[in-house]
């Protein structure tokens, strides 16, 4: 008979074995995160900010969004507390019934909408992505669809492992998963851009999802799974695991609506608005996957865990210690993308990635900064109701938030549409053939992907911003006065940094260091990243946040009781 291995018991845990998964997440997504970049630069180099790129961007949009809202970003946060409840009261067998049966439905669910999209795929792009694209790049955005759905399938169960590897307290296999993505997607666009074009970058991501499924399952096979070719639809844990999804999957729709905004707006204002956007969201997302999403997947179970066994005040610390590790860390990394967003951009600047590409980069990822902030929180704020089993108020949150984005994003528009009919003309066509200065501020502005990038982040900060009033209205006390100590702390160092890392770079300007081909500017980016770095932690230590003197031991110091 196979040895079957339990999850950590709540009663348990320890500070070590939490802050030990934490360093494997943020190791491991730093380590993909590290291939990205290496991808970026081939990426950039090849196709710089353009039309092809602009269609593979676009043509990643709706499988993307069917893996969000089915294959594991939506079922994740309702199966892994059901799922965690058996293992809590270890009754493996239910367990393992429930995951057969989620599997199973998801695959089934998945496959169809996959097969759906590829018939449906020029439609699809010419009327709901990308109506500002011309026909020959709406045709070469649908064959590059077809292809990325594939992956959707394999994503689709490969989901479900990482929230049944996450429910064991089990991070290692989970975390190395997206490093193997990122291999196949770099092995695309190391070897098959050659042979297959921009169609070779969507094979690799295909080969990456396979090896994303693959690696996990050994894990599998050391917690005992037991597979069944059933369906179960009279499962009640299931109907649970449905009832508690549904709401989840409508506030997923409500992000999907957002990005296909961003993507049918952006794609009216001419070829690179899409890549930009996407360029600028791409440098953004190292630090809050680092950061935000590394700390969400690690809490989650934890505070799953304490909300079956009805320990608040152990649930309410877990919250509080990791968004004050989010905030000391994110705050200063925002601030620290502006400050030095400009020479990093410039870093991609070469083949077909030139000034004016950097310029329009760095206009979206200059706003996509103060997102960092919101969305990371929002990692654990959202998971916060979702451990409670209530999905229902993030999706009021979240459809609150779209409204708010429409708005912006109709100001975006209607100060880019202003600017065409005051004498402007086509900004993006002037932009690449003249490269006027005029043409660059507009696009750039608010009334181009700038306001695009400002429109996401006010959408995470009022949605954040919802959920922690009626958090801390539901519990009680959401460690507020902690919470704002810290951040008033944070900002204060944060400060002090960006005044240090400014001076020092018109130090280095003075010294030829400004642009100065790659080599001084990655000297540059380099000592500037230290500074901020050094000053922020000695600042910090001035101004009283101890967290950077025993930050594991800050986030992980209550453990749970046995009851």
């Amino acid at each position: 008979m196979t040895e079957t291995i339990s999850p950590p018991a709540p009663n348990r845990s320890d500070a070590s074995s939490m802050a030990r998964n934490t360093l494997i997440l943020i190791a491991a997504f730093a380590t993909s995160k590290a291939i990205s970049l290496i991808q970026t630069f081939i990426i950039a180099d090849v196709f710089g900010v353009g039309d092809e790129w602009d269609a593979y961007v676009t043509a990643n949009r709706i499988p993307e969004q069917i893996v969000l809202l089915i294959g594991g970003g939506a079922l994740s946060y309702a199966f892994i507390p059901v799922f965690s409840s058996f293992l809590a009261h270890d009754d493996r067998d239910r367990a393992w019934t429930l995951a057969s049966n989620v599997i199973n439905t998801v695959l089934a669910v998945t496959l169809a909408l996959s097969l759906i999209g590829f018939a449906l795929a020029p439609w699809l792009v010419e009327h709901v992505v990308a109506p500002g694209f011309g026909p020959d790049k709406i045709d070469q955005t649908a064959r590059l669809m077809r292809i990325l759905l594939i992956s959707t399938i394999v994503f689709s169960v490969s989901g479900m492992l990482q929230g049944i590897l996450h429910s064991f307290n089990h991070f290692l296999l989970p975390a190395l998963a997206p490093i193997l993505f990122d291999v196949g997607i770099l092995f695309g666009v190391a070897v098959l851009i050659d042979p297959l074009g921009v169609d070779g970058i969507a094979w690799g991501a295909v080969l990456g999802s396979v090896m994303h499924l693959a690696i996990q399952v050994p894990g599998l096979v050391r917690f005992g799974a037991r597979w069944k070719p059933n369906f179960g639809w009279r499962d009640p844990a299931l109907r649970r695991v449905i009832v508690l999804m549904l709401p989840r999957v409508l506030g997923l729709g409500v992000v999907t609506f957002n990005t296909l905004v961003f993507n049918n707006v952006a794609s009216r204002m001419g070829s690179g608005a899409v890549s930009a956007f996407d360029w600028g969201y791409r440098l953004m997302n190292i630090p809050e996957t680092l950061i935000g999403s590394a700390m969400g997947f690690v809490v989650f179970p934890t505070l799953a865990a304490f909300s079956e066994l009805g320990q608040r005040d152990n649930r309410r610390r877990t919250m509080s210690g990791a968004v004050r590790f989010i905030l000391i860390a994110t705050i200063p990394a925002a601030v620290g993308l502006i400050v030095v967003g400009r020479p990093l951009v410039s870093l991609l600047e070469r083949g077909a990635f030139d000034a004016r590409d950097s310029a329009l980069v760095y206009s979206a990822l200059q706003f996509f900064a103060f997102g960092l902030i919101f969305q990371s929180v929002h990692e654990v704020i959202a998971r916060s109701f979702y451990a409670d089993k209530d999905t229902y108020t993030p999706l009021w949150a979240a459809l609150i938030a779209a409204v708010v984005n429409v708005a912006v994003v109709a100001a975006v528009y209607m100060g880019y549409v202003y600017r065409l009919d005051n004498g402007l003309g086509d900004l993006v066509s002037r932009w690449q053939t003249t490269g006027e200065g005029d043409a660059v501020r507009a696009l750039t502005g608010l009334g181009g992907v700038g306001g695009l990038a400002l429109g996401y982040s006010v959408t995470f900060l009022v949605e954040l911003s919802l959920l922690l009033v009626i958090l801390r209205r539901r519990w009680g006390d959401i460690d507020g006065r902690a919470l704002a100590l810290t951040t008033l702390r944070t900002v204060a160092a944060t400060v002090v940094m960006a005044v240090a890392v400014l001076v020092v770079d018109a130090g280095l300007g003075a010294a030829g260091f400004h642009d100065a081909g790659t080599l001084r500017t990655a000297i540059r980016v380099a000592v500037l990243a230290g500074t901020g770095g050094v000053t922020f932690v000695g600042a910090g230590l001035l101004v009283g946040i101890h967290e950077l003197r025993d930050l594991p031991a800050m986030v992980l110091r209550r453990t749970p009781k046995t009851v």
